[in-house]
Parts: structure tokens; sequence; C-alpha cells
């Protein structure tokens, strides 16, 4: 048996480079990753005074049971690190929009707590939030794009890290479309 041809790359352990489809299809995401993100922040920013990530927060303490969570759970749900939860809550506290306070059961943990004028904000921001992703994402794609894109996401989600990833619930129980529907960012 012949010895088998040498592979002409310089370590055969190495992936071959992204090319063709494989290609098109990384730089499609990347793009959206790059674009999207600074695309929803120029609109809250504009009409809210708040980042994505801000009126994330605003978001899923509305959603929560009295208006509050621990800092670190906040951080789980926003896939972010305490620190850039701090800065972001030390801003939102400036505003008044959020309070933080020492968890009464554990003092080892802090509780943010969304005020009457975090509230206020969070529902004047949400429409124009809501019209932004419409226009952006969700009117660009028909009912079966949605589905597909919905399910690719989660599998790149699940590919990323231990957790599923945020997901709404199920309930329907809320009146006003865009208005807080689950316990973490929406």
């Amino acid at each position: 048996m012949p010895d088998p041809l040498p592979d002409p790359r310089p370590d055969p352990g190495l992936p071959e480079p992204l090319a063709g489809e494989d290609l098109e299809t990384w730089s499609a995401l990347a793009t959206v990753l790059e674009w999207l993100p600074p695309a929803l922040d120029r609109q809250l920013l504009r009409d809210a005074g708040l980042t994505h990530f801000e009126y994330g927060i605003l978001y899923a303490l509305a959603a929560a049971p009295e208006r509050t969570l621990r800092m670190s759970t906040l951080a789980t749900y926003a896939n972010s690190s305490l620190s850039r939860l701090s800065r972001a809550a030390a801003r939102l506290e400036r505003t008044d929009l959020v309070r933080r306070r020492p968890d009464p059961t554990d003092g080892r943990y802090t509780l943010a707590v969304l005020t009457g004028p975090g509230t206020r904000a969070m529902e004047a921001a949400t429409p124009g939030h809501v019209r932004t992703v419409h226009a952006l994402v969700l009117d660009r794609l028909t009912a079966a794009q949605k589905r597909q894109l919905r399910e690719i996401s989660r599998r790149i989600v699940r590919a990323i890290g231990d957790g599923e990833g945020w997901e709404p619930p199920t309930d329907a129980g809320r009146s006003r479309p865009g208005t807080p529907r689950g316990p973490r960012l929406g």
C-alpha cells in the first residue's frame, strides 16, 4: 500500500479556513451581531436616554415579583459581569430609575429595585423599541423565517453556554404588547 500524500496545510490539525457558503453564512451573522446592537442603542438613546442593556435591566425588573431582583440574578439574565451590571445600575440610580439595597434575607446579596420613575421610563421606551425590533428584524421575515431564526438562535445559544438562554413565558395574560412577559431581559 503506498504512503498517503502529505497534508499540504502547514498544520494538519488546524481547520480549513471559512470559504464558500460557510463564509457567507458566518459573515452575514457576524454583520448582524455587529450592526444590530448599535441600531437598538441608537433608537433607545434618542427616544428614551437608555442603552439597550439599560432598557433590558428595567424590563427584567418590571417583570420580576415586587419589581426586585438580586443583582447576581440580573447579571445572569443579562449574561453580564457583575461589574458591568453595577456600572449600569449606578447610571440608572443617578436618574432615580433603579434603587439598590442589601437583601434583607441575606446581606451578602444586593437587590435591584425598579422605582416608579423607572417603571414609567420603561413603559415609555417600550413602544419605540418594539417598533424598532419590528422594523429591523420581525417585519423583514415571513412567519416561517421567524420560526427558523428562533430555532437557529436557540441552537447557537445552547452551543455557547450551559443554559438555554432566556425565553418568554407562554403566559398570554399581559394585555398590552411590548410589556414585560417574563422574569428576564427582553
